[in-house]
């Protein structure tokens, strides 16, 4: 069951401003990876559904950060379906990240009062998704859709809240381009974890980059509010 309400996932994410993507099959690189992103100032965290038995992993975090780092909303990605969706959520996650708008996903997250964020690329889509209950969308990917399309929904969808994934850079001004066309949060991936930190388990190095990536994005952030 979750711990945290859809409302509080998505207040959160916008006061965080960032959310990490993440997949690793070794579950101490996880724990790892998580621990540095809490002591860099991240209380929401994406766990990409993306390799075999990924969801024991999952579980095992679930636990791992109600123990140890209670506030930390720890939230499921990749997710295509209802079944998967239902796995995760019984296994803990706080909320359910998709690349694309699955109705039977909305329905399961609707149903447990989890926080369903769809993948989407165009207005089309960005509608559907908010017709189906969702109160964040994921415009992805960002790199393709480019940050004018963020900022060309301000007029005509100004009760809109946007996270970008895809091509985001935990540099200064990528970073402020996406906030200042109008993004609720950024998702960042594998550019805020290098390979080579990872494959020297050096937890440390990897907490002072989020520590400093956060410290811009506060700037950047202006305290959102939804």
């Amino acid at each position: 069951m979750a711990r945290f309400t859809r409302i509080q996932v998505v207040q959160k994410i916008a006061e965080t401003g960032v959310v990490p993507v993440f997949f690793h099959d070794d579950l101490e690189t996880c724990k790892g990876i998580i621990e540095a992103s809490y002591l860099g100032g991240i209380r929401v965290f994406e766990f990409t559904n993306r390799g075999d038995f990924a969801h024991e992993i999952f579980a095992e975090l679930s636990r791992f950060t109600s123990s140890r780092y209670p506030d930390m909303m720890l939230g499921a990605g990749t997710v295509f379906d209802a079944g998967t969706a239902s796995l995760y959520i019984q296994s803990g996650a706080s909320f359910i990240v998709a690349p694309v708008i699955k109705e039977d996903v909305a329905i399961v997250c609707n149903r447990r009062k989890i926080a369903w964020v769809p993948g989407c690329a165009t207005m089309n889509e960005i509608s559907h998704a908010e017709e189906l209950g969702a109160e964040l969308v994921k415009v992805f990917p960002g790199n393709v859709v480019g940050p004018e399309f963020v900022k060309s929904l301000q007029g005509p969808m100004p009760w809109t809240h946007v996270i970008v994934t895809g091509g985001v850079e935990p540099e200064e001004q990528n970073l402020t381009t996406w906030f200042k066309a109008g993004v609720l949060a950024v998702g960042i991936g594998s550019s805020l974890f290098p390979k080579e930190l990872l494959a020297k388990k050096d937890f440390q190095a990897i907490a002072e980059k989020i520590s400093t990536m956060m410290e811009l994005v506060k700037k950047l952030n202006q305290n959102k509010r939804v």
